[in-house]
């Protein structure tokens, strides 16, 4: 009986150490396989920053032949870490060395490795290829982007999106007719630095948008009205204060301030009293900033009759703002006033005096 029992745990024993040795053994392998993979792609860099770099600094009858090279760029997994190595260096020049860099996208046919992502299911692989077209110029490349635009996957289509705009210019813009997403901040300002010119009849479009049920859009549109100083739309920006979001209005207000119309803090002041309260504070910073004291009275009763704290702080603000340090001071020595009303009389002193 104890022999049997020693015996059946010299087997178990036996049988685990087998399996921990072949776990240890499959590591091995895998590290060994991971460093071998790493070790190659060292080298290939280093051969590939090297042709970048002779391509840059040489003209072309001046570039060595490298049958290494030649070779090596025949092999898939070589020529996607070319193509990886190209568009990281794009970032870094300008000029000349830029469309050398580019140059050599074509000259060694990477669209292929670019677009064969495109035909994948991981949503990573998808969008590195519409990123690698796009920084490569492949203007040829936009109808297929342009299928992406209405894919489920944020990171894809707004990929798609930054592709079309960086290859299109203004009229890559054109998906926000039907866009029904929200358009978040970070990717509105990627959208606007990629745009650095209008077409003539830009205003018929960007008119459209203004229009649009998607307050994101609207939103961008002001955005892009501001960038370029569209004037022309000033009109139609005030329409938006009757309809609109208070985030449409909020950003309406910082459109108008930003076109430089002498008569637009006298018009926010006629439509205050009709706005929601975040909208009537946006008013009272513009009009803090503008410092015209033909707001002086609107500043005075929304200080002393204002029904929220935040109107009354950004009122005081104001009044301190227009040079009414004065009256603040008064203000604060009046025991009829409120406790709340005194202290943030207080804080608007004491904050600039800080």
């Amino acid at each position: 009986m104890l022999i049997s029992s020693v015996h059946f745990l010299f087997i178990v024993f036996i049988v685990m150490l087998s399996l921990v040795m072949a776990l240890v053994i499959v590591v091995l392998l895998y590290n060994f396989i991971e460093y071998k993979e790493s070790a190659r792609a060292t080298a290939w860099s280093g051969i590939i920053d090297k042709k970048i770099s002779e391509v840059i600094v040489f003209a072309d009858e001046e570039i060595p032949v490298d049958s290494q090279f030649n070779i090596l760029v025949t092999i898939k997994s070589f020529r996607t870490l070319f193509l990886q190595r190209l568009v990281d260096s794009e970032k870094k020049f300008s000029g000349a060395a830029k469309n050398k860099i580019r140059n050599l996208f074509k000259e060694y046919n990477l669209s292929d490795v670019a677009i064969r992502k495109l035909n994948q299911k991981k949503i990573n692989l998808i969008a590195q290829g519409i990123r690698e077209l796009a920084v490569m110029d492949q203007e040829e490349a936009v109808p297929m982007i342009s299928l992406f635009l209405s894919h489920p996957s944020h990171q894809v289509y707004q990929e798609a999106q930054y592709a079309m705009v960086r290859l299109k210019g203004f009229d890559g813009l054109h998906f926000l007719d039907t866009f029904s997403s929200k358009i978040s901040e970070w990717q509105q300002l990627q959208l606007l630095l990629s745009i650095s010119s209008l077409p003539v009849d830009s205003d018929i479009t960007i008119e459209r948008w203004m229009g649009s049920a998607n307050d994101s859009v609207v939103i961008f549109t002001l955005k892009l009205i501001k960038k370029f100083q569209l004037l022309s739309f000033y009109s139609k920006i005030t329409e938006l204060f009757n309809t609109s979001s208070d985030e449409i209005k909020v950003k309406g207000i910082q459109t108008l301030m930003s076109l430089d119309n002498p008569e637009t803090v006298a018009y926010l002041s006629t439509i205050y009293k009709d706005q929601p309260e975040e909208v009537r504070i946006e008013i009272l910073r513009v009009i803090k900033v503008s410092k015209d004291n033909s707001c002086t009275g609107l500043l005075k009763h929304e200080l002393l009759e204002g029904n929220t704290s935040g109107i009354k702080v950004n009122a005081a603000q104001g009044l301190y703002s227009l040079g009414h340090q004065g009256y603040l001071s008064e203000l604060a020595r009046r025991e009829d006033l409120s406790e709340e009303l005194i202290q943030i009389v207080k804080y608007a002193l004491q904050e600039k005096v800080c």
